[in-house]
């Protein structure tokens, strides 16, 4: 490996960060896609739900969320909807993208609001235009890949729902659907045209933003709620828990940044996740190789450069026609898991969710495609060291799209364009034509926090 810690300059961390609204004609291609899987699967009637947590399937047709409510979308083959909605996003209905009829049920709203209806559940889903004897497909928000179950007869939708659609309709066939929009190979949520990178390139360009801010205002003295305040990114919503921690994790069972200090050779970690995207790093607070801990002296020669090394290989191998059970195998070969003990996929597709699905694991037919959007996301974990992380994202588009982009989106254009040029320019790493970057700090890693002047780099 030919990995260096030098001297370079910062990445250009951009401030003219604006929301790239999804356009009409993008939510009418969403409708007309899933209608086309619906039909391949010979579905009469698709039942998408969603709860704050799990509502990127159900916005891919609506554009929102049900935000502290649940709800659940009934699109049927021939393209009629309905949104049944709680108490206090019943008023949503109109706002949605997809044209849909309102039902309200006031079972989706919070415990003990009024239930101001005379129909029980079945009766509501009677209501919402579902029959006996329907085909259903179900989605939440997983699709399972279990070699021991019937993986499509899982349902991730709570049983009460469940329970009032099989009593309602007890000769129906209910199916896991969700594949329609996750699936690695052709799942709707994989693919972004360039209104929809625009719109994701905003919220990953932001977070990346936020953290390399918290990163140079760390120091010892200051408290992890102190430098976590450097996150904060105007109101956006974050799609995974906002991580600043020092040294040990997790005392007390708390997961959220704590009013605990920093300290001079401390483990640290940054994570931010926006819509589209997240940057991750996780390094030591020190300045140099004498200040970190006696027993973890080794960290740059033990896990930090193969990581980086690794990391490096993964921008440079991403591409067009790109076999993803290479770069998994890549990733076994230079970061080896039982010397690294990472043990998830080495890189898995983003976008509304952090995790959206994976196409790299053992034995993987995906080959990588325009239109996708990616983390470089390997997380080494080696007893003795704090973590090595520097994960963010890239998007993948071909000619056409490029130009699209070009045209329909100048700025995000320019701060892509931006970043493919700081990272061969400083950082040695040479991607290919296609590959977008979508955060500032692609590739950019500073094993000592607290040397702003050094990182890794790709050698002569």
């Amino acid at each position: 490996m030919n990995i260096v810690y030098k001297k370079v300059n910062m990445p250009p961390v951009h401030t003219d960060y604006v929301p790239v609204a999804l356009t009409k004609e993008t939510m009418e291609s969403h409708r007309r896609q899933v209608l086309s899987r619906m039909e391949e699967k010979g579905l009469d009637a698709l039942l998408v739900y969603a709860d704050r947590e799990h509502g990127a399937n159900y916005a891919y047709l609506t554009g929102f969320e049900p935000r502290f409510e649940e709800s659940v979308l009934i699109l049927y083959k021939d393209g009629s909807c309905c949104l049944m909605l709680g108490n206090e996003n019943l008023k949503m209905c109109g706002y949605s993208f997809i044209k849909a009829a309102p039902v309200h049920v006031p079972h989706f709203s919070l415990p003990y609001q009024p239930m101001d209806t005379d129909k029980s559940l079945p009766e509501l889903f009677r209501e919402a235009g579902l029959l006996n004897g329907m085909k259903i497909g179900c989605a939440g928000w997983k699709w399972f890949t279990s070699r021991y179950d019937e993986n499509g007869q899982m349902l991730d939708i709570p049983s009460f729902i469940t329970d009032a659609v099989r009593r309602l309709c007890p000769d129906s066939v209910l199916t896991n659907a969700a594949d329609i929009f996750l699936d690695p190979v052709r799942g709707l949520r994989i693919f972004s045209n360039a209104n929809e990178i625009a719109h994701y390139e905003f919220g990953a360009g932001l977070a990346s933003a936020r953290v390399l801010e918290a990163l140079n205002y760390a120091e010892p003295g200051k408290t992890e709620m102190e430098i976590a305040d450097k996150l904060c990114c105007m109101g956006q919503p974050t799609t995974v828990t906002t991580i600043c921690a020092t040294g040990e994790r997790f005392t007390d069972a708390v997961v959220f940044p704590r009013n605990k200090t920093v300290q001079l050779g401390d483990k640290f970690s940054l994570t931010l996740g926006l819509r589209g995207g997240l940057t991750s790093r996780a390094a030591y607070m020190v300045s140099r190789r004498e200040e970190l801990p006696e027993e973890a002296r080794d960290y740059m020669e033990r896990l930090a450069v193969p990581y980086y090394n690794m990391a490096m290989k993964w921008y440079e191998a991403a591409g067009i026609g790109v076999k993803c059970a290479e770069i998994y195998q890549m990733a076994e070969e230079l970061l080896p898991k039982e010397l690294y003990h990472w043990t998830l996929n080495p890189g898995h597709s983003t976008g509304a969710d952090e995790w959206v699905s994976s196409p790299m694991y053992p034995g993987s037919e995906v080959i990588l495609q325009s239109g996708m959007m990616l983390q470089m996301d390997i997380i080494p974990s080696v007893s003795g060291y704090g973590g090595a992380n520097a994960e963010d994202g890239i998007a993948i588009a071909d000619e056409k799209l490029r130009g699209e982009l070009k045209e329909r989106y100048p700025d995000a254009w320019k701060r892509m364009q931006d970043r493919r040029e700081y990272m061969e320019r400083e950082l040695g790493i040479r991607l290919k034509e296609e590959i977008l970057p979508l955060s500032d700090l692609c590739g950019y890693m500073r094993p000592y926090i607290l040397n702003r002047e050094y990182a890794l780099a790709k050698g002569e």
